[in-house]
């Protein structure tokens, strides 16, 4: 698995992150613009998925402010990045709660697979928001029996529906 050196940055703006082209040329020169990343900071380490952006002569990663909160940073601090591949089938790792749902629903599963990438995700994103495993449950089989009944739209498919 391919994976960067350490380097350091900052933020820039609200939530961007300038990544050294060096560090992330790699990736995009083999189409990997979904990569697994780990930030490092006085000690503490986080990971999450994100894209490299090209925009003009720069590649930027969002690092939002959930994940600014969780590594103990501020716009004004340096910290460290370190880029791999992404090896997860969705771009994010699949929670255990919504794989073990579609799992069991081979109907909702096919559906799921129909989706874009995009809708996946926003999907599994929605599930790893809740903390509570029933509460994942719970959530993963609303979102299976919506996609049953033929909501599509990602609004739509984390309602009841009545």
């Amino acid at each position: 698995m391919e994976r960067s050196t350490k380097f350091e940055v900052t933020i820039t703006g609200t939530h961007g992150v300038v990544v050294p082209t060096q560090e992330a040329q790699p990736f995009l020169d083999k189409g990997h613009s979904r990569v697994a990343l780990k930030a490092f900071f006085k000690g503490k380490e986080i990971s999450f998925h994100g894209k490299l952006h090209k925009r003009n002569e720069e590649v930027l990663i969002s690092f939002g402010k959930r994940y600014q909160k969780e590594l103990g940073v501020t716009t004004s601090d340096f910290f460290e990045l370190q880029i791999s591949e992404d090896t997860t089938e969705y771009g994010v790792e699949m929670p255990e709660e919504f794989s073990a749902v579609l799992e069991t629903d081979e109907k909702a599963f096919e559906l799921f697979k129909k989706l874009t990438n995009g809708k996946k995700r926003s999907l599994i994103y929605y599930i790893l928001r809740f903390k509570n495993t029933q509460t994942r449950v719970d959530r993963a089989l609303l979102i299976c029996e919506n996609l049953k009944i033929g909501i599509t739209d990602l609004k739509q498919l984390i309602k009841i529906q009545r």
